[in-house]
């Protein structure tokens, strides 16, 4: 693929500026924020690199779309896109991170700290033992790379943690992983099921009342994508104690609304998408190492198949 042009989007645009001129390519690069960005740009470009845009984008006037982001629901969910159109993804730290941030709340919910917290604030004292981990399961929507790292975090503190994936082919991180369709006893055993899956026509709304009918008193953490749950079927399904608490990095609507229910909630936590941010290192370095391996005509290990959606 002959490229000489590229546009560049983002709002960290100064940091992206600084690591990738730090390569010394040899291409004509446009940086520009969204609000700045015209058609001409894309008329221009080659290669548009940046987080899908809130504005009417043609990406087929460009040869190749790279995400700085893992995600790519915001190129493909419910668009028309043009397969002549490479895309491709940020794939960097973000298992790692996402990992970190699952193991972080299920931390605080074996070690008790909201108990402790509560007995502080009351100033009494009352032994509450702890949970192990190695006592406890998991069920993480979602086997691909993301998913896989937390899985990896996970059982390398001991817990049995088990897959759920839209095919339910086997992999290695996991006990056992099955087919989203099936009807999964695992349901009634898990102590946490953690969402990673994309946003797709078949992960739309896939947790709903009748997935939380299937579980007994979990914590739930999303972290893939807010589309993929009914927001008022998980409300209910906290209160009817068969959620114990949610943890939710991802939400239908971002920024979430000042009245939304979830803020006020008691056994909610919101985060504001963080669980896997880019760095604009990050976010540079997996785009030069992308362009490079284009040029080359090597395989890409992040590029989005189009039709599945990631």
């Amino acid at each position: 693929m002959d490229i000489q042009k590229i546009v560049i989007v983002s709002p960290m645009i100064k940091e992206l500026k600084e690591h990738i001129e730090q390569y010394k390519l040899d291409k004509n690069i446009r940086y520009v924020t969204e609000d700045v960005l015209t058609e001409e740009d894309l008329d221009w470009a080659d290669v548009f690199c940046g987080f899908q845009v809130q504005k009417d984008t043609d990406y087929s006037k460009v040869k190749w779309v790279h995400s700085l982001g893992a995600g790519v629901d915001g190129f493909l969910y419910h668009q028309d896109w043009n397969e002549n159109v490479l895309l491709t993804r940020t794939v960097c730290s973000f298992g790692q991170r996402i990992g970190e941030y699952c193991l972080s709340y299920i931390l605080k919910d074996t070690q008790e700290h909201a108990t402790f917290a509560a007995q502080q604030e009351n100033k009494v004292w009352r032994e509450v033992t702890p949970a192990l981990l190695d006592a406890k399961i998991a069920v993480i929507y979602g086997t691909g790379e993301i998913g896989s790292t937390v899985a990896n975090i996970l059982t390398g503190f001991g817990m049995k943690v088990y897959g759920i994936s839209l095919s339910g082919k086997q992999k290695p991180a996991f006990e056992q992983v099955a087919a989203a369709s099936s009807n999964n006893s695992l349901m009634k055993e898990a102590d946490y099921v953690i969402n990673t899956l994309p946003l797709t026509d078949k992960t739309a709304d896939l947790f709903d009342k009748s997935f939380f009918n299937q579980v007994g008193h979990i914590g739930f953490i999303n972290v893939g994508r807010g589309k993929s749950v009914v927001e008022d079927d998980l409300i209910e399904a906290i209160d009817k104690e068969q959620v114990r608490f949610a943890v939710l990095d991802v939400c239908r609507e971002e920024p979430l609304p000042e009245t939304h229910a979830f803020w006020r909630h008691p056994n909610i936590t919101v985060t504001p998408h963080i669980s896997a941010v880019t760095t604009a290192k990050e976010a540079a370095d997996c785009f030069v190492d992308t362009l490079h391996k284009v040029e080359a005509g090597e395989v890409l290990e992040n590029k989005v198949d189009v039709q599945k959606g990631y």
